[in-house]
């Protein structure tokens, strides 16, 4: 079960080789996401998640844009804070939709 992001990019080379190697390559992972897609060297199982494709891309998207704003260090702080929170509330409600979904768990 992959985290989206660079996690997955680091991870899927890891998946390649050990298809490579004869290992049947089963991920599961959420319906929207960012670079988690079908390969023909693994089997892709997903799950539904209650937000599209443009929130989550929104969400990415303005979290390295604020990176370049500008402001005092407590503005920046703050901004940062309420992203990194609302990133990490996005990944707990993809966790739990996983968690509860009877079918694949």
């Amino acid at each position: 079960v992959p985290l989206d992001g660079s996690h997955w990019l680091s991870m899927r080379e890891l998946l390649d080789r050990l298809s490579q190697k004869g290992h049947e390559i089963v991920v599961v992972a959420p319906e929207i996401n960012v670079h988690i897609k079908p390969a023909k060297n693994l089997i892709m199982k997903t799950y539904p998640v209650p937000f599209t494709q443009e929130e989550l891309d929104h969400t990415f998207k303005r979290m390295s844009q604020d990176v370049f704003e500008e402001g005092t260090f407590l503005e920046r702080f703050l901004k940062t804070h309420e992203r990194v929170k609302k990133t990490s509330s996005t990944l707990l409600t993809t966790c739990t939709h996983l968690l509860y979904n009877k079918e694949l768990v």
